[in-house]
């Protein structure tokens, strides 16, 4: 599932874009169809949270920026140009060519993104500074993170670490890992948990595992043990052997996701 460290991780993989030409371009949405790189330079490659940014730029011209977004099935692909895709054509969203002289050009294939946009690059803060601190930032806001949490008390605190807006790059499988870690129910209030803990626990969860191919909280990384909670409905706690539960939590604007908790280590809270 497409979390910050995703994101962070393929950031890392498409680092070699900057500095090379765009010899094609092919923006399937309607919107932006028309769009053209190409004669640009890639200049800048980063992630936010769980959004990715590439900046093009080229003399005489207003620099832009390619804004996508995996959602839930999202991913890219990179070959030579030519090379058969290992996706159908139908679920290609963008598609660029890289110069790579002597060599085929490198053909960069989003396959099924939830979102791309094209703005100008000066419109980066406008347009992305309602994001909360990014958890993989080097220099992430603790202070400023905390406050964006606590400032609705009453709400869900499994709801309230899915809100962007509040910390940015928590997906399912972490908030279900990180309330588990921190004894707490997806449903608690956000006042009535110890949030400086969980914040904690946050950033060192996905900083552990930014650079690793597999996703682990338990510190186990063979299979079917690297997670505590997620994904194990009926399953016994690692810790109680209690069987795992499974249930919804959203509602109110957000949409509504899966949780996952053990009734013993986050016992639910009481009305």
């Amino acid at each position: 599932m497409p979390e910050g460290d995703s994101v962070y991780q393929l950031s890392k993989r498409l680092q070699f874009m900057a500095g090379r030409e765009v010899t094609h371009t092919s923006l399937r949405v309607p919107r932006y169809a028309t769009t053209d790189f190409t004669g640009m330079t890639c200049t800048r490659v980063w992630p936010y949270g769980k959004h990715l940014f590439m900046e093009f730029a080229a003399e005489g011209y207003e620099p832009q920026v390619l804004h996508t977004h995996l959602k839930m099935e999202g991913t890219w692909a990179m070959h030579r140009a030519g090379d058969r895709w290992r996706k159908p054509g139908y679920t290609a969203r963008v598609v660029l060519r890289l110069a790579d002289p002597p060599h085929k050009d490198i053909e960069l294939v989003g396959h099924e993104l939830g979102l791309v946009e094209v703005w100008p690059a000066r419109d980066y803060d406008e347009r992305m500074g309602y994001l909360g601190p990014d958890l993989l930032a080097e220099d992430f806001d603790f202070e400023e993170a905390y406050r964006r949490l606590v400032e609705d008390p009453d709400r869900e605190i499994g709801r309230a670490l899915l809100d962007q807006y509040r910390v940015a790059g928590i997906g399912n499988e972490y908030r279900a890992e990180i309330c588990f870690l921190g004894g707490v129910h997806p449903s608690a209030k956000v006042g009535d948990v110890d949030v400086d803990k969980l914040l904690e626990l946050s950033r060192r969860l996905m900083w552990a595992n930014k650079d690793e191919p597999v996703r682990v909280t338990t510190g186990v990384k063979r299979a079917g043990e690297t997670s505590y909670v997620f994904g194990r409905n009926n399953k016994p706690c690692r810790r109680c052997t209690t069987l795992i539960k499974k249930g919804f939590l959203g509602g109110e604007g957000d949409l509504e996701r899966v949780i996952w908790w053990c009734p013993v280590c986050q016992p639910e809270p009481k009305d």
